[in-house]
């Protein structure tokens, strides 16, 4: 049943990640807090799953070309030490605490998909009222300088077209030094709590003036370097290594799967109902399990 179990979650947040780029976070939060499954393991299982997941997903990206390869390699170079060091600074702490470090990673990364997805609409909607609005005083619509005629309504929306273009200067404009920073904080906080990576990346690289395709793109394939040694740290430190051996192929197989569909079926799915789904069930599992944690150390 425990298998069953495994196959079936993997399959269900692979494709939740498919169509969305998000949800990898729920994985560790399964594991240890549903099937009772020590922190080290369950890590183990969910890296492992995460790399087959950035692996497929920045592929895609980076073929529909929203995949800033020069930033993401220097990204991902800090990760992968950030990694390091998160994986050795989780194996220092006491099981209950990265049990509540986990449940507040999966809390906070809930809360933030809703806040993105509430600014997401303003934003859209203030377009949507900007391009309908005809400007003050240009009610002639004339341009004496080019002698053409223009309207303000016009001006408004080639305005907000070329706002809304990616910045190809994006990647270019910040010094490699601050992205490498940026890889060795998020991968090391990634490593140690068990948040896949893009569920945190994603967001830091939008506030710095990446377009959100590029930034989920850059975030995936980062996530790949911050799996391979979280993945393996864990592994090796795993107390039953036989049992979780056998339990890998079934998660990459059926991970690899989900991710697969999901992405295939993007287009056809209403992503910010679904992310809204996802992060309140986040937020409401992670409340459950806080609580009596919390209780526990009062």
């Amino acid at each position: 049943m425990t298998m069953l179990l495994i196959v079936a979650v993997n399959l269900i947040v692979g494709v939740c990640i498919g169509l969305t780029g998000i949800a990898g976070f729920l994985l560790p939060m399964f594991y240890t807090g549903f099937l009772g499954m020590p922190a080290v393991e369950s890590l183990a299982l969910s890296f492992a799953a995460f790399f087959i997941s950035g692996a497929l997903g920045s592929v895609n990206y980076f073929r529909s070309g929203n995949l800033d390869l020069k930033t993401a390699v220097v990204l991902s170079a800090g990760s992968f030490i950030g990694a390091v060091l998160g994986v050795n600074l989780n194996l220092l702490i006491p099981e209950e605490m990265i049990r509540l470090l986990l449940y507040l990673v999966v809390l906070l990364s809930g809360a933030s998909i809703l806040v993105r997805e509430y600014l997401a609409r303003r934003g859209k909607a203030a377009v949507g009222s900007a391009s309908k609005t005809p400007g003050a005083g240009t009610a002639a619509g004339t341009d004496t300088t080019a002698g053409t005629d223009t309207t303000a309504g016009a001006d408004t929306i080639a305005a907000t077209t070329q706002a809304l273009r990616p910045a190809p200067a994006a990647g270019t404009a910040r010094s490699a030094a601050l992205y490498l920073l940026l890889g060795l904080s998020t991968g090391a906080v990634c490593a140690a709590s068990g948040a896949g990576g893009p569920v945190l990346v994603m967001p830091l690289l939008t506030t710095m003036g990446f377009p959100a395709h590029m930034a989920v793109g850059i975030s995936l394939f980062d996530s790949i370097f911050i799996a391979i040694p979280s993945a393996a740290g864990y592994i090796a430190a795993a107390r039953d290594m036989a049992s979780l051996l056998s339990l890998l192929p079934l998660v990459l197989l059926f991970h690899g799967i989900g991710v697969l569909a999901g992405s295939r079926y993007a287009v056809r799915i209403n992503q910010s109902v679904l992310k809204a789904i996802v992060a309140a069930g986040s937020i409401l599992i992670a409340c459950a399990k806080l609580a009596p944690l919390i209780a526990g150390m009062l």
